[in-house]
């Protein structure tokens, strides 16, 4: 019951204006799959939410496979940010 109080999957809200989250998962994560990952990107779409989603097909927890990769996310992420900033 706790974890679903806190879940952002459980507590989704249809009518609710959420900023555009960055969902970034790996597809080899040993420890929290990516299926929860792409599980809360379907309910963002299915309730017409817009989001980003990018899943590194390399690497485990946290991190990329390689420094070119985990280079390449880290661009991502700091471009989403400076564009959210910006807006």
């Amino acid at each position: 019951a706790f974890l679903a109080s806190i879940s952002p999957y459980n507590n989704l809200k249809a009518g609710v204006r959420y900023p555009e989250p960055f969902i970034w998962t790996t597809t080899k994560d040993d420890r929290v799959g990516p299926q929860h990952a792409r599980k809360f990107a379907a309910k963002l779409a299915a309730m017409h939410i817009p989001y980003l989603f990018y899943e590194v097909t390399e690497g485990g927890h946290g991190a990329g496979a390689n420094i070119k990769e985990r280079s390449f996310t880290t661009a991502l992420e700091m471009t989403y940010f400076t564009r959210k900033l910006m807006q």
